[in-house]
C-alpha cells in the first residue's frame, strides 16, 4: 500500500498526465485548422505537429536538470507546486490560441515550468521508499502517468468533437471546440495544485537541503558519468515512444481514416496496458528477474510492435500491437528509474532523476522532429527504422550494457 502523502503526489501527477494525453488525439487537428487558416500547406501541418511536440520536450530537456538539482537544495514541495502552476498556465494559453505562434509560446512556457513535475515527483518517491521498495514505488509512479495517459486521450477525443460548433472570439483570443479539452485539463490542474498546497508535505529531512548545495563540481558530476549507460537507454526508449506518439494520429488518419475518437481509443489501450503491467508485472518480477533483462525485453517488444504496425490491416490488430508496444514501455520505464535513483546517491537523487528527465526529453524532442521528416518521405519509414533501432538496443542490453552496470557497486 502507498502512504497518504504518496497518494496525493501520484494523484497530482495523474492530473498532469491527463493534460499531456489530451493533446495526443487533438493536436494534429488543432494545428491543421490554425495552419491552413494561415495559408500553410498540408505538408507543413506535419512539420508543425512535430515541432510543437518537440519544443515542449526541449523545455523539459533544458530545465528538468535545473529543477532536479534545485530540489536537492531547497526541497521537493516548492518545485512540485511550481510545476503544477506552470502546467495550469500552459493549458489555458494553449486553449486560447488563435495562431500557430501562440501555440508555440504556450507550449514552450508549459514545457519549461511543468518540467519540474515529473523528475521532482520521482525524487519524492525515492525519498519515501527504501532501496528494496524503490522499483515498486517507481511502478506506482509509472501507473499514475499511464492512467493519466488513459484518461487524457479519451477526454480529448470526447471534448473536442467538431459537431459542438463552439466559437467565441475576443481580440487575439478564441474559444472553440478544440479549446474545451485544454480548459478542462487546466481546471483539473488547478484542483491538483490546491490539493498539493494543502496535503503534500516536504519529503526531504531538514538537513538535506542545506548539505546538498555544498557539493564540489567533481562530486556532482561523478554519479552522472556512472549513469551514462542508463541515461542512453532512457534517451532511446523515449525517442521510440515519442515517434509513436507523434506519428500515430497522422499514420492512422492516412492508413485507416481514423479521427480523434479512434486515435484516442488507441491511446487508451496503450495507457491501460501500461497501467496494468507497470504495477502488476514489475511488482511480480521484482526480485525474480533482474532489471536489466526486463529492460531488454521491453526494448524488444517495442521494436517488434512498431515494425509489425506497417503490415496491420484491421483495427483489432492495430490495437493489439499498440498494447504490445505499451507492454514494452511498461517494462522499461520503472526499472530504469529505479536503477538511476539507486545509483544517484542519497543526497543527489533529485539531480540524477533530473538528468534522466533531460535524457528522456532529448529523446522526446528529437523523436517528433525525425518522425515528421520520415513520415513525409514515406509513412512506413518511422516505424520500420525505429523498430530496427529498438531491436538492436534490446540485443545490446541483453548481451552486455546493463548486465555489466548492474553489478557495479553504488
Amino acid at each position: 500500500m502507498i502512504s497518504k502523502h504518496l497518494f496525493v503526489l501520484l494523484s497530482c501527477l495523474f492530473v498532469v498526465m491527463i493534460g499531456l494525453g489530451i493533446a495526443a488525439p487533438v493536436l494534429p487537428f488543432y494545428v491543421e485548422r490554425l495552419a491552413l487558416a494561415d495559408g500553410a500547406t498540408p505538408q507543413s501541418v506535419v512539420t508543425n505537429v512535430g515541432l510543437l511536440t518537440g519544443v515542449y520536450a526541449a523545455g523539459q530537456l533544458l530545465f528538468a536538470p535545473v529543477w532536479g538539482r534545485l530540489s536537492d537544495r531547497i526541497g521537493r514541495r516548492p518545485l512540485i507546486l511550481i510545476g503544477l502552476g506552470g502546467y495550469v498556465v500552459g493549458q489555458v494559453l494553449f486553449g486560447l490560441a488563435t495562431s500557430l505562434w501562440m501555440l508555440y509560446a504556450a507550449r514552450i512556457l508549459g514545457g519549461v515550468l511543468s518540467s519540474a513535475t515529473l523528475p521532482v515527483s520521482a525524487a519524492y518517491v525515492a525519498d519515501m521508499t527504501t532501496d528494496e521498495e524503490r522499483g515498486r514505488g517507481m511502478a506506482w509512479l509509472g501507473t499514475a502517468v499511464s492512467l493519466g495517459f488513459v484518461v487524457g486521450p479519451a477526454l480529448g477525443g470526447l471534448l473536442s468533437r467538431r459537431d459542438l460548433h463552439i466559437s467565441v472570439r475576443y481580440a487575439s483570443l478564441m474559444i472553440d471546440s478544440f479549446s474545451v479539452p485544454f480548459f478542462a485539463a487546466a481546471a483539473l490542474g488547478l484542483l491538483a495544485l490546491l490539493a498539493a498546497m494543502r496535503w503534500l508535505p516536504e519529503s526531504l529531512p531538514v538537513i538535506a537541503p542545506r548539505t546538498a548545495g555544498h557539493q564540489t563540481g567533481a562530486d556532482s558530476r561523478r554519479p552522472i558519468r556512472r549513469l551514462a549507460p542508463l541515461l542512453g537507454l532512457a534517451f532511446v526508449g523515449q525517442f521510440g515512444l515519442a515517434i509513436f506518439e507523434m506519428t500515430f494520429a497522422l499514420y492512422a488518419q492516412a492508413r485507416f481514416n481514423y479521427g480523434p475518437a479512434e486515435v484516442g481509443a488507441a491511446f487508451v489501450v496503450c495507457g491501460l496496458v501500461m497501467t496494468v503491467f507497470q504495477v502488476g508485472a514489475v511488482g511480480f518480477l521484482e526480485g525474480r528477474i533482474r532489471e536489466a533483462y526486463q529492460i531488454g525485453a521491453g526494448f524488444a517488444l517495442m521494436g517488434l510492435s512498431l515494425a509489425l504496425l506497417v503490415v496491420a490491416q484491421t483495427t483489432l490488430i492495430v490495437f493489439a500491437l499498440v498494447g504490445l508496444f505499451a507492454l514494452g514501455t511498461a517494462l522499461i520505464t520503472p526499472n530504469l528509474a529505479a536503477l538511476i535513483s539507486k545509483r544517484g546517491g542519497g543526497r543527489r537523487v533529485g539531480t540524477a532523476l533530473g538528468v534522466q528527465s533531460a535524457a528522456n526529453s532529448l529523446g522526446q524532442a528529437i523523436g517528433p522532429l525525425l518522425g515528421g521528416v520520415l513520415f513525409i518521405l514515406a509513412i512506413d519509414a518511422p516505424y520500420l527504422l525505429t523498430g530496427a533501432l529498438l531491436a538492436a538496443v534490446a540485443l545490446a542490453v541483453g548481451l552486455t550494457t546493463i548486465g555489466q552496470a548492474e553489478v557495479d557497486p553504488v
